[in-house]
């Protein structure tokens, strides 16, 4: 028998994948019948001018297809039952009910398709005033390649499951020693878990703290990542204002509720950078060991400080609230991403002993174990002193930019602007009183090339006017000089008011 079969030979497919393509396309439109024998090996290449090895390639991809079967001493057939033959079975007769599929979701699910978005804007413009990213061209690609490539080349345990879901306890041994050193965080390597990144550590203490119906206290304004965390778990949120001195405990203690857990930013507010004041902290935690709350304190950037106070050393950041606390009721989260660069999936959680055991169990049904090799790197560069070179780099560079964001903004805007959170992180905020709406604002913004963030979404509760982030540390001095230029033009219709 002969199969009129041709094939291009001036293409990038393989000969053997363009056989295998053109039986199978007889096969399934009957050219080649179900039984049917085909030709040998040899005599189809010979037929074709292709080498035997590329028609065996063909008939074993189709074999193991189901397309082509052998016989014992008969040849290459046909397969009897096509596999395709199961797609053409008859159509299953709708149900006749008047349900959605929508039905059968969660609570969690539920409170998704709420959502209007997960995250805050993120605005897509010549010049972008976007929080939250760092200088990510600053970061000494070179060395983390050199670190990966190590272990790359020299082990295999890093292609491997983690021995542990809690993470590589080196690096863990590493970060508890620079939290200790850096943020007067007291603790031991082994309260010390491995996460991807913060919002990992919000799904995982909400799950471990969260019932239905359980009242959380936010900050508000606050990280929309973990008001939606809260909520998808059936939270009740309290909103607690924040003012210059951050979160407001007078107001806080004032609802009689009782509060299941605190989630705050107390080192660089979100969004505000206002930063909770030392008495506050400890009012705080007096509140926490009295009402039996936990609080989950999120230090995302603290590592940026700058401004009154700085040493020759530069300026320290201010302890953490869990270093402050005696009566274990501070869970302590930081993360890798916005330090490093965010690709970087790595955080992590310091909790009390006695939860180490249900986190590192709770960390391992979420997806078993944080990537190793990146893990492995993460401890050389930590270990190997490049991470805090790399710190004090960037606390200096950023620093300038913000500096230069904050006396563009007084000099342009002049009276009509108030600036909050310049001493900490790596954006700010700013409130413009142009008599315009936010709206307004931000459609002109972009109408000129520059993309700005209004905090109205972060609020639970009425928002106010005119406040807007502005992330600097991405930005050249150039760009931010020339963005809050073009942000004046754009903005300002009666120069005299100025």
């Amino acid at each position: 028998m002969d199969l009129v079969i041709t094939l291009d030979r001036t293409t990038d497919i393989p000969l053997y994948q363009q056989l295998s393509d053109k039986l199978r396309q007889a096969v399934l439109s009957q050219r080649l019948k179900p039984d049917q024998k085909l030709p040998s090996s040899r005599t189809l290449a010979t037929s074709l001018h292709v080498s035997r090895t590329t028609v065996t390639q063909s008939y074993d991809q189709l074999i193991s297809e189901g397309y082509l079967e052998t016989r014992h001493g008969s040849g290459t057939f046909v397969c009897a039952q096509l596999p395709d033959d199961y797609l053409q079975l008859d159509p299953i007769q709708q149900a006749q009910t008047s349900s959605s599929s929508l039905s059968q979701i969660s609570r969690f699910g539920t409170h998704l398709l709420t959502i209007n978005r997960l995250t805050g804007p993120e605005p897509d413009s010549e010049i972008s005033f976007r929080p939250g990213h760092p200088a990510t061209d600053c970061f000494p690609l070179q060395i983390w390649r050199r670190l990966l490539s190590r272990h790359c080349r020299h082990q295999q345990t890093p292609l491997d499951y983690g021995a542990k879901a809690s993470g590589y306890l080196p690096l863990r041994e590493a970060i508890a020693n620079y939290l200790g050193r850096s943020r007067a965080v007291r603790c031991h390597p082994e309260q010390v878990i491995i996460i991807n990144g913060s919002q990992q550590a919000l799904d995982i203490i909400a799950r471990l703290t969260i019932d239905p119906g359980d009242w959380v206290a936010v900050e508000d304004p606050g990280y929309l990542g973990a008001r939606h965390c809260f909520q998808s778990s059936g939270a009740q949120l309290q909103p607690i204002a924040v003012d210059a001195d951050g979160l407001n405990i007078t107001e806080l203690t004032q609802y009689p509720q009782m509060f299941k857990l605190l989630y705050l930013t107390p080192s660089h507010q979100f969004p505000t950078g206002v930063t909770l004041s030392l008495s506050r902290r400890l009012a705080l935690l007096q509140w926490a060991q009295q009402t039996g709350t936990l609080i989950l304190e999120d230090d995302y950037d603290s590592e940026y400080r700058y401004g009154v106070g700085a040493t020759s050393q530069g300026n320290r950041p201010i302890p953490a609230l869990q270093g402050l606390d005696q009566h274990n009721s501070v869970i302590y989260m930081g993360t890798f991403s916005k330090i490093l660069f965010p690709a970087l999936r790595i955080g992590y959680l310091v909790v009390p002993s006695e939860w180490i055991p249900m986190v590192s169990r709770a960390k391992w049904l979420c997806d078993r174990h944080t990537p190793t090799i990146e893990q492995y790197a993460l401890t050389d560069f930590l270990t190997e002193g490049h991470f805090e070179r790399h710190i004090r780099k960037m606390r200096h560079l950023y620093n300038q930019r913000r500096t230069v964001l904050v006396e563009a903004l007084q000099q342009t805007f002049g009276p009509r602007v108030t600036i909050l959170g310049e001493n900490a992180g790596i954006h700010l905020m700013a409130n413009l009183d142009l008599g315009l709406s936010d709206r307004e604002i931000m459609e002109r913004a972009i109408a000129a090339g520059v993309g700005l963030v209004s905090a109205q979404s972060y609020y639970l509760t009425a928002p106010k006017p005119g406040e807007f982030m502005f992330g600097y540390a991405q930005l050249e001095k150039g760009q931010i000089i020339a963005g809050i230029e073009k942000l004046h033009k754009a903005l300002v219709l009666d120069r005299s008011h100025f």
